[in-house]
This record gives C-alpha cells, structure tokens and sequence, in this order.
C-alpha cells in the first residue's frame, strides 16, 4: 500500500489523493487500508516508531563512557540506518512532504517526537537535564539538517546517511 500511496501522491498529489484511490490502487479494500493506517498521512511517517525504537535502544546501548551529545548521535546514526537502503523512497516522501504545509507540520511532530525519545533515552543513562534535553534537541536537529542534505543531493552515488550525521555533527561542532 505504501507504494501504490506514494506513487499516487507523486502522480496526482496528496490532497488530490484518497485513502479510497490508494486502497483501489493496491487492490484491497478502503476497510483494509484503514486497519493498516489511521488516515493518508500516516502512510508517509508510517516507520516513525521503530526509528525511535531503533534510536532509543541504540543510545542506551552507547558506550558509557560517551558523552551525552555523542550518545544521542549514536541514536540518530542507527534510526537512520533504517533508511540507508531507502534513499529513493525517502527523496520522493521529502518532496511530497515539502510541497505540504500541514504534512510539514506533521514532519515537525515526529522530530518532536524523537527529541522527547531520546532525552527520555539520555535520562535512563543517568544524564540529568538541561543536558539530556540540549542533546537531544541538538541530536535530532542535527539528524535532520543531515537528512535534508541526504534527499537533496544531486549526486549520482548520495553519501552514506551516518556520513551525512557525522559531517552536519562536526559542523554543529565548529559553530562558536
């Protein structure tokens, strides 16, 4: 069903777009489709919750000896594994997010979503706040910047979505 979503919202855009469109396009019914997800909009943040599972247990499983911010990363790093054999899916969900404003506004809430994750994550660690709450918000702003980079890449071989983390990181870094 995501795909036969995705290639209708690219077709015919997502407000053009029905949950019934969809279900006829995979060839179920609009019941099936509704017990798969609440509505269209879910199609497209339909992985948010095993990247905050992935990101969550990653950081608890970090080397105690990290520092909080380099916990966070290591979080950001194994989310984004999820999506390093999905670049062309994720290029397509970028532009139809970003052509969107209330699919933006749902992009925002799942990155809020992840900085509660993972400063809950950092806090099971032992880090108290405001440091759990900066790193967090500093290790998911970070994931994102890098993935705005990996979607908007024009070049033929896109680098590596942790490449991409750990370059926006080392900028993030450089700031004074």
């Amino acid at each position: 069903m995501i795909s036969s979503a995705m290639e209708l919202f690219a077709e015919r855009g997502f407000e053009q777009t029905t949950a019934g469109d969809i279900a006829e396009h995979a060839g179920v019914t609009e019941r099936t489709f509704f017990r798969h997800f609440a509505d269209k909009r879910e199609v497209l943040f339909d992985g948010s919750g095993t990247m905050q599972q992935t990101a969550y247990e990653a950081i608890l499983a970090a080397p105690a000896d990290l520092a909080p911010l380099d916990a966070a990363l290591a979080g950001m790093v194994a989310g984004g594994g999820l999506l390093e054999q999905m670049h062309d899916h994720a290029v397509r969900r970028f532009r139809i997010i970003s052509a969107n404003p209330g699919l933006q506004e749902r992009e925002l809430l799942k990155l809020a979503a992840m900085v509660d994750t993972t400063a809950e994550a950092l806090r099971k660690r032992g880090v108290t706040e405001p440091a759990a709450s900066l790193a967090a918000h500093s290790a998911v702003t970070v994931f994102h910047v890098a993935f705005t980079r990996w979607v908007s890449t024009q070049e033929a071989e896109p680098p590596g979505f942790a490449t991409c983390i750990a370059e926006t990181a080392a900028a993030l870094r450089a700031l004074k």
